[in-house]
């Protein structure tokens, strides 16, 4: 018998095709039809607890739920779906902070800095508050751009780099002014000035026009004096700049190939003004324990004093 079985060959469906073409009739390992038929109750399940088929105008809500604190500070149940899930998540993460922000609250900024807790924290947590609402103008590094954003990681503050001024700063916001004076001087007059300027951070500049220049800086006339100082080392009390050091956060003078071209940079701000030099203010934008994190983040990116 069981020669004659052997004797039969591979079974077939019984199908013949061009008279000696024939279907063999092998059945689905056993593992494959059960996994097949799992795939068909998982997709049955997900379809009842997640968001599915659409019905009419509407659509299968699922019997999942998220649940996360409302406005009023109540527990709320909502059927799940992606932002239910991001502000549970969002809650969730707060909670994990809350902890490390009320000590930062409760302790000075030197301190915060000292503790290698809070500090590993004031990074990791400062990083992605940085990105979401200070680096499209600072940049991902806080390396500003020249003729826009003042980059955060040199020595120069007009209007104070200490974490109280910081924090001030990020409160309240500035907004930075200086008159143009194309119209108020001549043009000469213009390049005189823009030659003493270069001169007091010890750049290359006409001697002749720099001497003129000096005159009219401590004038009546262009009283330049009275924003930047008798030294020109500008005045933190109103944000104006220190023009004796080689930091220029408008007139891109480090850029310019020669002397011509600084000169050019610098007169360019002469002639122009600044008159939409704004930072907003991220009081009721950011929490107060957000904005004192940020104060010591961006101290902490190495030009802070």
């Amino acid at each position: 018998m069981a020669d004659n079985v052997k004797n039969q060959g591979p079974q077939t469906t019984g199908h013949v095709w061009d008279g000696t073409l024939e279907e063999y009739n092998n059945p689905l390992p056993v593992w494959w039809t059960y996994a097949f038929y799992a795939t068909i109750v998982f997709a049955i399940v997900y379809w009842l607890y997640y968001p599915s088929w659409p019905i009419g105008q509407h659509y299968l809500p699922g019997f999942g739920t998220v649940e996360y604190t409302n406005a009023e500070g109540k527990t709320e149940s909502w059927h799940w779906n992606t932002r239910a899930k991001l502000l549970k998540e969002t809650q969730d993460a707060a909670a994990l902070q809350k902890p490390y922000y009320d000590k930062i609250m409760g302790l000075p900024f030197e301190r915060i800095s000292k503790d290698p807790q809070l500090y590993s924290f004031v990074q990791s947590a400062g990083k992605p508050l940085f990105a979401d609402n200070c680096a499209a103008c600072h940049q991902s590094g806080g390396g500003g751009k020249i003729g826009y954003y003042p980059n955060l990681t040199d020595d120069d503050w007009i209007y104070g780099g200490s974490y109280d001024k910081i924090q001030e700063t990020i409160t309240h916001g500035r907004h930075g002014y200086m008159p143009p004076f194309a119209e108020a001087l001549a043009p000469e007059q213009v390049d005189d000035l823009a030659n003493y300027v270069l001169s007091l951070s010890g750049n290359r500049a006409d001697p002749a026009k720099a001497a003129k220049g000096d005159e009219l800086f401590h004038s009546h006339t262009a009283a330049c004096f009275y924003c930047h100082g008798t030294e020109a080392k500008g005045r933190q009390d109103i944000g104006s700049a220190n023009l004796t050091d080689k930091i220029w956060r408008f007139a891109d003078v480090s850029g310019a190939a020669d002397t011509a071209s600084k000169v050019a940079a610098v007169r360019q701000v002469i002639d122009g003004g600044l008159g939409g030099s704004v930072m907003p203010l991220w009081e009721g934008r950011l929490t107060p324990e957000q904005i004192k994190l940020l104060a010591v983040y961006v101290h902490e990116l190495g030009g802070g004093k």
